[in-house]
């Protein structure tokens, strides 16, 4: 079972060193007492800061049944054909009941199952918006500490909120499909501004030349930001295209030079911090209001007897000294 939302839960840490060494049973410890929220294991993680950055951070989103898991698959395997250690943090939908991994992306992976260059964590979303689940930055750390050359990071496919792996990964690879009606409909969402590739995955359906020709196009007529960004077709299921994705992917990565790194990954920091704070404000106001006050606020705001201000003045209230009036 895991912890409830905002309720942190003590475990066992491993040694620094079988981290640092990627001790499959080590790594998957303190990954498990980060996602229970943990203090000491958050405490360990920051302690091991310094041999983060070796990592290269793939993030991969698209709208659902674009077969993102069938992509991360063909290339966790081009990849480590090259030799290199994969990661692989696959965020899915919850259970309602459990709140684990609905889907659970290591059923789909298990050819690499037994191989030690490889480790698969899936990450239930719980609710999350933004296409990942609260703990996925700190489980990427891990496998970056661990020393796991590449992390692909795949979104758990909502649609139309998938920006939030912009702030985790070094480089997002946008995947489409051909006969998912507008075949622009997921840049709508904002999906053009984040793309460093695009991937027309599927590419041997009818429309794939359409879906193809209104990315040109949409790119063609973006007011601001880059218009060159690379389109890639693949047919992940077997393999047709990924060796192209592949080489498309390094040119990417070669553009990340070391102080462009550094910019993204001190911005990434300053959101983890915002965020951090966030949830601290948070656990303190839940823990000085019972269901009762929450029931109350409820019922003056929805009678009009007071606005939504009155009631974050009161918080606010809190926040500075520890008491709130009902």
């Amino acid at each position: 079972m895991t912890a409830p939302l905002g309720v942190a839960r003590a475990h066992a840490l491993p040694a620094r060193n079988d981290i640092l060494q990627a001790q499959p049973r080590a790594v998957a410890q303190l990954m498990r007492a980060l996602e229970d929220e943990d203090p000491q294991a958050q405490a360990l993680l920051a302690a091991l800061g310094p041999h983060t950055g070796g990592a290269f951070v793939l993030g991969i989103t698209g709208a659902p049944g674009a077969g993102k898991s069938t992509l991360v698959d063909a290339l966790l395997t081009a990849f480590r054909q090259r030799g290199q250690k994969v990661g692989v943090v696959a965020v899915d939908p919850s259970s309602p009941l459990s709140g684990g991994a609905l889907l659970g992306d290591r059923v789909r992976m298990q050819q690499h199952a037994t191989d030690p260059g490889v480790f698969i964590r899936s990450l239930a979303s719980r609710g999350n918006l933004g296409g990942l689940a609260r703990s996925a930055e700190d489980v990427v750390d891990v496998l970056d500490v661990a020393g796991f050359s590449v992390v692909l990071l795949e979104t758990v496919g909502v649609g139309q909120d998938e920006m939030e792996v912009t702030k985790v990964a070094d480089a997002t690879l946008v995947v489409m499909v051909p006969g998912l009606g507008d075949g622009v409909q997921a840049l709508k969402s904002g999906l053009l501004e984040i793309a460093d590739v695009f991937v027309v995955n599927k590419a041997d359906r009818e429309g794939a030349d359409r879906t193809h020709q209104d990315l040109l196009t949409m790119l063609a007529l973006r007011g601001t930001g880059r218009k060159d960004v690379p389109i890639v077709r693949t047919q992940a299921h077997t393999g047709v295209g990924v060796a192209e994705l592949l080489a498309c992917l390094d040119g990417v990565r070669s553009t990340l030079d070391p102080p462009g790194r550094r910019v993204r990954r001190q911005q990434r920091a300053l959101s983890r911090l915002k965020q951090a704070l966030a949830t601290a404000v948070w656990s303190q106001i839940e823990a000085k209001l019972d269901d009762e006050t929450w029931k109350q606020w409820a019922s003056q705001i929805s009678a009009g007897q007071h606005s939504f201000d009155d009631f974050l003045r009161r918080v606010f209230e809190l926040c500075s000294s520890g008491t709130i009036s009902k």
